[in-house]
C-alpha cells in the first residue's frame, strides 16, 4: 500500500472507517479508503441534488429522469441514492407493473403519459416506456408490428413532451455478462433479495445476445440531439451511481450550483 497522506489516514481513522474494519470480513485499508471517499463525494452530490429539487418546486419546472440497462444493472440502487435526502412530496418512483387488460387496449403510451409529472416534480421511472424496446420483443411480450409501431413513434412521443415543457434524461445502465451473472447469483443465495429473481431475470444470461440486438437497435433510433441516451459503466455500483448523479446535475441548470463539487465527480 502507498504512503497515505495524512488527510487519508484520518479518514481511516474516523468511525466510518473504524466501523467497516468491524462489520466486514476481510476489508483492507485500501478498500475501507475507497468507501469512505465514496460517501464522501455522495454526500456532497446529494446536497447539491437538494438544491436542484429546490429549484425545480420554486420554477414550476418538470423533470422526467428514465433508467434503463441489463437486469441486475444496478438501476434500483441508482435511484435509491438519488432520492434518498430529497423531499418525497416533491418527487415519484414509477416502476409499472404489467399492463392490465383495459391498458392492452389503449395506445401504448397512455399508462406513461397518467404518470408524467405535474409542475414542480420529478418523476423517476424504474424502467419506461423502453420496456417495449427490447424486453418485451426479446421475451416475446409484444408482436412484431407492436414493437414496430412503437419504434416509429417514440422520438415523435419524445419531442411532444420535451416540446410541453418536460426536461427528460435517459440513463442505460451497462454492465458485462459476468458481472450480471455473479450480481444473480448474488440475489439468489441472499435470503431478503432472492424475492427480486424474476422469470424473466432467470432467461437473461441465456438471451443475452438477443438483449444486445435489440439495445443497439434502441441505441440507433432513439439517440437523438433532443433526447439522447447517457451510457453509465455499472460494474462498479459506486462509480455508476456517482456518474448518473453528477450527469443529472450537470444537466440541469439549477441555481447556485457548486462547480466544485462537480469538477470532482469521479471515484477512484
Amino acid at each position: 500500500m502507498e504512503k497515505l497522506s495524512d488527510k487519508d489516514m484520518k479518514r481511516l481513522s474516523g468511525i466510518k472507517s473504524l466501523r467497516l474494519f468491524f462489520i466486514e470480513e476481510g476489508i483492507t485499508p485500501e478498500k475501507a479508503l475507497r468507501v469512505v471517499k465514496y460517501e464522501e463525494r455522495l454526500k456532497k452530490l446529494q446536497e447539491e441534488l437538494i438544491k436542484l429539487q429546490h429549484w425545480v418546486v420554486t420554477n414550476n419546472e418538470k423533470l422526467v429522469i428514465l433508467f434503463e440497462g441489463r437486469d441486475a444493472a444496478g438501476k434500483g440502487g441508482a435511484i435509491r441514492r438519488i432520492t434518498q435526502h430529497l423531499n418525497p412530496r416533491e418527487f415519484r418512483v414509477v416502476a409499472l407493473p404489467k399492463p392490465t387488460s383495459e391498458e392492452k387496449g389503449q395506445w401504448y403510451f397512455q399508462r406513461y403519459i397518467n404518470q408524467l409529472p405535474k409542475e414542480g416534480e420529478i418523476v423517476f421511472f424504474d424502467r419506461s416506456w423502453y420496456n417495449r424496446a427490447v424486453v418485451e420483443p426479446v421475451n416475446g411480450f409484444c408482436t412484431e408490428d407492436e414493437y414496430v409501431t412503437f419504434m416509429d413513434q417514440v422520438n415523435d412521443f419524445e419531442r411532444m413532451i420535451i416540446e410541453s415543457g418536460i426536461r427528460l434524461i435517459k440513463f442505460y445502465f451497462s454492465i458485462s455478462k459476468d458481472e450480471q451473472i455473479r450480481r444473480f447469483e448474488e440475489i439468489k443465495q441472499s435470503p431478503v433479495k432472492k424475492w427480486k429473481f424474476s422469470p424473466v431475470d432467470e432467461r437473461a444470461i441465456e438471451l443475452w445476445d438477443s438483449y444486445t440486438e435489440y439495445k443497439e437497435k434502441m441505441f440507433l433510433k432513439t439517440d437523438t440531439d433532443l433526447a439522447p441516451w447517457k451510457v453509465i459503466k455499472a460494474n462498479r455500483k459506486s462509480k455508476a451511481r456517482i456518474n448518473a448523479i453528477g450527469h443529472i446535475l450537470e444537466t440541469i441548470p439549477y441555481d447556485f450550483k457548486d462547480k466544485e463539487v462537480l469538477q470532482h465527480i469521479g471515484v477512484e
